[in-house]
C-alpha cells in the first residue's frame, strides 16, 4: 500500500454510532479477528481476548448498563455543553449487527513476561494495537466501528461471566454505517476540535 492510500484509511477510520441493520458476513468477521490477532504484542504475549455478544437478551442488559453509565457520567457538565452531551448518541450497542467486549488477559503466560516485567501496563497498549488493527481493517470492507468506553468494567464482567485477571477495555459495536463522513462526529456537533498534530510535539 502506498501512502497516500494509507492515509486514505487512516482518515476513513471514525468511531461509529449510527449502523444500518445490514449483517457482516462471518468470513468477514473471522477475517477481521485474524487481522487483530496479526497486531504487535509485548513479548509475543497476544494478551487480546474478545467475547462475543450473540444472545440478544445479553445485548439489552448492556445497552441498558451503558445507558445509565451515560446518565451519570453526564452530571459533570452544565449548560449548553450538558445540552449538547445529552443530545449525543454515543454507542451503538442495539443496531451494531457485531458486538464484542475486548479484554487484556494480564495473567498470560504466553510471552513469558518479556516486556513486561518493569512495564506490566504494555499488555494493555498491545490490545489497543489490536484494537485499532480490527479497526482499519474494518474500514477497507466498509464496516465501521464504535468504542465505547461509558461503562462500569466490574459490572460488564459480571453480565459476561469474565475470569478474573482479565481487564475490560470497552465494548466494540461493528456494522455497515450509515452514512461516510469526512469529519468526526464529535467535531462536526461541536464538542470538541482536532488539534494539528504539531502541537502534541514536545522537543528537550
Amino acid at each position: 500500500m502506498d501512502s497516500a492510500r494509507f492515509e486514505a484509511l487512516v482518515r476513513a477510520r471514525r468511531d461509529i454510532r449510527h449502523f444500518l441493520a445490514d449483517p457482516i458476513h462471518e468470513t468477514d468477521v473471522e477475517w477481521l479477528l485474524s487481522m487483530a490477532h496479526r497486531a504487535p504484542s509485548v513479548g509475543l504475549s497476544q494478551p487480546w481476548r474478545f467475547v462475543r455478544i450473540d444472545t440478544p437478551a445479553l445485548r439489552e442488559r448492556l445497552a441498558v448498563h451503558v445507558d445509565a453509565q451515560v446518565g451519570e457520567a453526564g452530571k459533570e457538565y452544565e449548560g449548553d455543553q450538558d445540552r449538547l452531551y445529552r443530545s449525543l448518541k454515543l454507542h451503538g450497542l442495539r443496531e451494531a449487527p457485531v458486538l464484542f467486549a475486548v479484554y487484556c488477559d494480564d495473567g498470560t503466560e504466553t510471552g513469558h513476561h518479556l516486556g513486561a516485567v518493569t512495564m506490566p501496563e504494555a499488555r494493555r497498549y498491545s490490545c489497543v494495537m489490536a484494537v485499532h488493527t480490527l479497526w482499519l481493517a474494518a474500514r477497507t470492507r466498509g464496516i465501521g466501528m464504535g468504542w465505547v468506553s461509558i461503562l462500569q468494567s466490574a459490572g460488564v464482567d459480571a453480565m459476561l461471566d469474565i475470569p478474573s485477571g482479565w481487564e475490560c477495555l470497552g465494548l466494540l459495536c461493528l456494522g455497515k454505517p450509515m452514512s461516510e463522513e469526512d469529519m468526526p462526529e464529535l467535531e462536526r456537533r461541536g464538542w470538541e476540535q482536532r488539534t494539528d498534530w504539531h502541537s502534541v510535539v514536545v522537543r528537550r
